[in-house]
């Protein structure tokens, strides 16, 4: 799942790039932006985090509702809305999402 965890950062940091004027202050901000992209793995999620606020949650395993790679919009720091998934990371199905999160 690693590399489509890479795909699904450069949807993120394209999104991000896309917004706003560009100018050498936002080349900047894009360039800090990509660079505070990280993953923290847990046992049932795992969680993108952006600039220290989680992006999304990613499925780790098929559970009753959801399948593996399902992204969830951030409920909280800690968990994920369960109401139904936003995409899908091993489908390549990322329209829901955008820089701001799922």
């Amino acid at each position: 799942m690693k590399q489509q965890i890479e795909q699904y950062f450069e949807v993120i940091r394209t999104s991000y790039s896309n917004f706003g004027t560009p100018s050498a202050i936002r080349d900047k901000m894009i360039v800090e932006f990509n660079d505070k992209l990280r993953v923290d793995e847990g046992n049932k999620f795992i969680k993108i985090v952006s600039n220290g606020s989680v992006h999304s949650f990613i499925v780790k395993e098929d559970g009753p509702k959801f399948k593996r790679g399902d992204i969830l919009k951030a409920a909280s720091w800690s968990a994920p809305a369960k109401n139904f998934a936003r995409g899908n990371l091993l489908t390549g199905d990322f329209k829901n999402i955008s820089w701001t999160g799922a």
